[in-house]
């Protein structure tokens, strides 16, 4: 993991299309703000893992499904 300190205003260039500024610091939180190209998908970690979880269970149901239909 790469570790950078950064203020209000900064931003960092991610494959020369990401870029995330430093929008606001208060307290122990941070906002931030990315501009990315459309198809670069962003999401916050919690909800990437809950539409993992729900991807897998959705191939496993369908492989079920499948199953049922040939067995």
């Amino acid at each position: 993991m790469l570790a950078l300190s950064r203020k209000k205003g900064e931003s960092i260039v991610i494959n020369n299309n990401v870029e995330i500024t430093i929008l606001e610091v208060k307290g122990d939180q941070v906002k931030v703000g990315i501009t990315a190209p459309k198809e670069v998908s962003i999401y916050r970690k919690e909800v990437y893992l809950q539409i993992q979880e729900s991807n897998q269970e959705s191939a496993s149901i369908s492989a079920d499904a499948l199953k049922g239909l040939l067995g």
